[in-house]
């Protein structure tokens, strides 16, 4: 009789920073941020109540992948339109489609659902090109999931600024709202 047992899974690597490491590093590098903590929401709409309270722009953002490859995240005001079909000459981009689980959890280290601008502390390779809305970019106070869908951390303007001149991150500020 032969062992017909499934071969253990390989493990999975296992992102530098996950909520409790994030919310740690801020506070390590004076980043000012209120998280609040909600049962997970997946989509824009399952939380709009919510956030109804929460201050500031909520945001959606979306990993995705152009034809030559090449890794982007959009954060966007949670009501602006995204057209994917003109979105990627505003970016620069080739023809996108959204990135698989796989690439998301190596490079941002989350799950979907729970993507957000703060998984870029994940990607030290730099592999994906961060684009950010106009209007996330004007705005007194954004929220963005700290790595998981079942809280929202709220900055201002000035320290999401800080976290992204920490994170070495430049972002592409595109106007969706203006695209030709």
């Amino acid at each position: 009789m032969t062992d017909t047992a499934a071969e253990p899974p390989v493990p999975e690597s296992v992102p530098a920073y996950d909520r409790a490491r994030l919310l740690a590093w801020m506070a390590d590098n004076g980043v000012a941020q209120t998280t609040h903590d909600h049962p997970a929401v997946f989509r824009v709409e399952e939380g709009l109540e919510l956030k109804a309270d929460m201050p500031g722009l909520h945001t959606k953002n979306l990993f995705l992948k152009d034809k030559k490859g090449r890794l982007w995240l959009i954060s966007a005001a949670q009501d602006t339109v995204i057209d994917l079909k003109r979105a990627h000459r505003a970016m620069g981009s080739d023809r996108l489609s959204f990135g698989n689980e796989t690439l998301m959890w190596e490079t941002l280290g989350v799950r979907p659902g729970s993507v957000t601008a703060l998984g870029l502390i994940n990607d030290t390779d730099r592999r994906v090109t961060f684009v950010l809305d106009q209007r996330l970019w004007e705005a007194d106070v954004v929220n963005f999931h700290p790595l998981t869908n079942t809280a929202t951390t709220a900055l201002d303007q000035a320290d999401f600024r800080r976290v992204l001149t920490l994170m070495s991150r430049e972002p592409l500020v595109v106007d969706f709202n203006a695209l030709d």
